[in-house]
């Protein structure tokens, strides 16, 4: 069975996920799901008995359950554990798979000394000192071994007080409850004792040369299953010592017992060998994208960048085959559309500059009609703010050159909870901004009478929304809404009729904008803006016809990156796929 395990590596290695890490700069990676498979293969065809070849000389599993059953009775005898009442006998039609000769299915609660979980000291987390006796909670308990690294510790005092919680070297630790549930590790030697919390329970084996064995049978997707689908309580809230002493373990002869150990430990290390150099395989592919994309960023001249682009172009097969990779080229893109190296210049385009007077006109007739106030004047750019050169016809410019920012209404006519309704007007949040646009499906809603009471924060067709706090830069374009409000979180941008909202859209979630954005981290959970740090952000601004030029080029491109995203996506499903289908013929 080793060697058709080995036989399908290429199978395990190229099943692969993509998992988007949560919080904050949080980015997708590739999660070895074959391998991932293939750990839990391995322990499968272990408790199954087909994994490493029986020998008949072996003596059965039913003579070791003779003398664990007599070493329980010495121990009772001498009043070291108590007489339990008997478990009931396994059904005979009890039979999820076929055990190999010398093997017989026990309860669990037969070939231990203790079952039982621990408990909350006196005073909870009042009870932890700086030094003392370690308290072992969930969070401690993890199938590789122990995590000590925020191990609370108790007295001497309080641990002598929670005898029956004491774990000793050799105990199979078990997490009990919530989202850990199934975690479980073997207590090692060198650090003495310790307690345990009421959500992890004590196995005490009456063999400790069985621990093991018994610890992989735990870890097995066998008993995984078990521990999921026999919880207890209404809101199936964990494992109870009256459940877990009646799972039925797969016991195989003693020495076959230490053959499967040995063998699950060598093909455990080289999993752990596999996803090593598929993980450092994947490191080195997304450093070589990087560096090939930022070339197309860093080039000055027009005919070097056809050169490098088109030296990519040969390779693209080869470099973006994970959604990382997809992600790099996008941004790289969107970089590459603010600089001005996306579309070429057309000499006869009106220049940006032209384009910043229009604006400035406009804005000084809706400031004499009353419609919009003066502004304060803007900070000149200076040399070192510039990040980098820009095509003749384009100039850079502050945001609030080209748009008024609005925030929302702050004063007591904020719509609070308590004031929102099913239906009415949208009352905008961040949560609302998806994929740059507002989703219509999941929003909050404030009356009529309530809207009409805002002084400020009303949108309107065309204004660009933008996050300021919490889900920082987020943006999205209104469109198809008539009337809608804004929560504090955000700020409207509303562009002078001339400028392109789309290309100021492109703007923001490009490198640049979010390079900026750093200048204004204050280094909290909770990062944040003022709309007059928005208004200083340099834009990069290209005459109007290019800028309906840059969002059409976009547009195409982004079209071909979805469907290279997809492509990888069915091709990752085709691959987990195989490699499910390939584990349970196996298994089988």
């Amino acid at each position: 069975m080793t060697d058709v395990i080995i036989e399908h590596l290429d199978i395990w290695t190229s099943a692969v996920v993509t998992k988007k890490s949560a919080g904050r700069g949080s980015s997708k990676k590739q999660e070895t799901y074959g391998i991932k498979k293939l750990r839990e293969l391995i322990l499968e065809l272990a408790v199954r008995g087909k994994l490493v070849p029986q020998d008949p000389n072996d003596e059965p599993a039913s003579v070791l359950l003779e003398k664990i059953a007599e070493e329980k009775e010495r121990l009772i005898e001498e009043e070291k554990i108590k007489r339990h009442k008997p478990l009931p006998k396994i059904d005979d039609n009890f039979n999820p798979f076929k055990l190999p000769e010398g093997w017989s299915f026990v309860r669990l609660g037969d070939i231990t000394n203790r079952i039982g979980s621990g408990s909350t000291p006196r005073g909870g987390k009042s009870a932890y000192v700086e030094k003392g006796i370690p308290f072992l909670r969930s969070q401690n308990i993890w199938n590789h071994g122990l995590n000590l690294y925020d191990v609370a510790y108790i007295s001497e005092e309080t641990h002598a007080k929670m005898s029956n919680t004491t774990v000793y070297e050799n105990d199979i630790l078990l997490n009990i409850t919530g989202g850990s549930l199934g975690r479980s590790t073997i207590f090692p030697s060198g650090i003495g004792e310790a307690n345990v919390s009421q959500h992890v329970t004590i196995i005490r084996l009456t063999d400790i040369t069985m621990k093991n064995y018994v610890h992989l049978c735990i870890l097995s997707p066998y008993i995984q299953k078990m521990i999921w689908d026999r919880q207890v309580g209404v809101a199936r809230e964990g494992l109870s010592k009256k459940v877990l002493e009646l799972f039925e373990i797969p016991l195989p002869p003693i020495k076959e017992q230490y053959r499967i150990v040995k063998k699950v430990d060598e093909l455990m290390a080289l999993c752990d060998k596999l996803e090593e150099e598929q993980e450092e395989n994947s490191i080195t592919h997304q450093i070589l994208v990087e560096t090939l994309l930022g070339t197309l960023t860093n080039v000055e001249i027009a005919e070097e960048f056809t050169g490098v682009w088109q030296r990519i172009a040969e390779h693209f097969d080869v470099l973006f085959t994970t959604e990382q990779s997809i992600d790099k080229l996008q941004e790289t893109i969107l970089q590459l559309a603010v600089m001005g190296k996306l579309v070429p210049q057309d000499p006869t385009d009106e220049p940006a500059s032209v384009l910043l007077k229009k604006i400035a006109e406009e804005k000084e007739k809706l400031v004499k009609e009353g419609k919009i106030k003066k502004q304060k004047p803007v900070s000149e750019i200076e040399e070192k703010e510039i990040p980098f050169s820009l095509p003749k016809s384009w100039t850079w410019a502050r945001l609030s050159e080209l748009c008024i920012l609005e925030n929302g209404d702050r004063s007591k006519n904020y719509p609070n909870k308590s004031l929102l309704v099913d239906k009415g007007i949208p009352f905008i949040n961040a949560g609302h901004l998806q994929n740059n646009m507002i989703n219509i499906d999941d929003k909050s809603y404030i009356t009529r009478d309530r809207y009409d009471l805002l002084r400020s924060g009303k949108v309107k067709e065309g204004d660009i929304l933008f996050c300021l706090r919490g889900s920082l830069g987020k943006t999205a374009l209104i469109k198809d809404i008539e009337f809608g409000a804004i929560a504090s979180s955000l700020v409207i941008v509303r562009l002078f009729s001339i400028m392109y909202n789309k290309y100021t859209l492109a703007y923001f979630n490009s490198p640049l904008s979010k390079e900026i954005m750093k200048n204004y981290d204050n280094g909290t959970a909770q990062p944040n803006l003022s709309a007059s740090d928005l208004g200083k952000f340099l834009v990069p601004i290209p005459p109007l016809s290019e800028q309906y030029h840059i969002v059409k080029k976009l547009d195409e491109l982004m079209v071909l990156c979805d469907r290279l995203r997809s492509a990888i996506r069915e091709l990752q499903t085709t691959q987990v796929n195989l490699a499910d289908a390939v584990a349970q013929q196996l298994v089988e």
